[in-house]
């Protein structure tokens, strides 16, 4: 999954409001700005295979270290813990907690069986959603869709800067979808390199989150549960 991860990140500006689009959009994209990092160094492998789902041509051979279940527990609490340290906002810690970890639920939704649940593990988790176009479309735009309706109307504008780059913001993200009609990458390190590019929209979130203004509170019933685990 790739804008579903971006449209949970955006959702969670309601419920986490003292926490920059910025930090939501690393925390939402944490494993897979990892990945590269690790294909790079030689950690975990994946190779170009057309045909292997509908949707993407690669083949994830191995990820434990940023895509089994377990390490992303892991990465959940201490992306959170440090953002606690440093902010001081249990709530948004709190939030940034599931944010991350939802990465792992998306794209257990999204992949054929390949996820472990830890590293070393022989069990492999995928529901497949990838293996259909039309509803990887349908899902993940859904996801986007929601998460953009909720920030928009939860971050009013504070001057023209906010408005035209969370429009370009939301339009860069939509040529996801081209992708899926796109050739395959030329090779494994294109693949890697290309993902290092994640960090561009880390930026433009920061960058754009700085021209609206928050002024809806976080929904009660979500309050009250964040309140609780922090």
């Amino acid at each position: 999954m790739f804008i579903g991860h971006f449209g949970v990140a955006l959702a969670a500006k309601r419920i986490a409001p003292r926490t920059s689009l910025g930090t939501l959009v690393m925390a939402a994209q944490f494993v897979d700005l990892l990945w590269p990092v690790f294909l790079l160094l030689g950690l975990e492998r994946v190779i170009i295979a057309p045909g292997n789902t509908a949707v993407t041509p690669l083949d994830f051979i191995s990820y434990p270290l940023s895509h089994s279940l377990f390490a992303d527990l892991g990465w959940a609490c201490l992306f959170a813990g440090i953002y606690k340290l440093v902010n001081r906002d249990s709530r948004g810690a709190a939030c940034l907690w599931f944010v991350v970890l939802s990465h792992w639920v998306l794209d257990a939704l999204s992949h054929r069986p390949d996820l472990p649940l830890y590293p070393g593990s022989a069990t492999y988790v995928g529901l497949g959603l990838w293996n259909s176009r039309f509803w990887t479309v349908f899902v993940e735009g859904a996801i986007f869709a929601f998460g953009a309706m909720t920030y928009a109307r939860t971050t009013p504008i504070r001057d023209r800067i906010g408005f035209f780059a969370f429009r370009s913001f939301i339009a860069l993200l939509l040529f996801y979808l081209l992708n899926i009609f796109g050739p395959p990458p030329p090779s494994e390190k294109a693949v890697a390199l290309g993902a290092l590019g994640l960090w561009f929209f880390v930026v433009w979130a920061y960058w754009l989150d700085r021209h609206r203004t928050t002024i809806s509170p976080p929904p009660q019933k979500a309050l009250t549960i964040l309140d609780h685990l922090s």
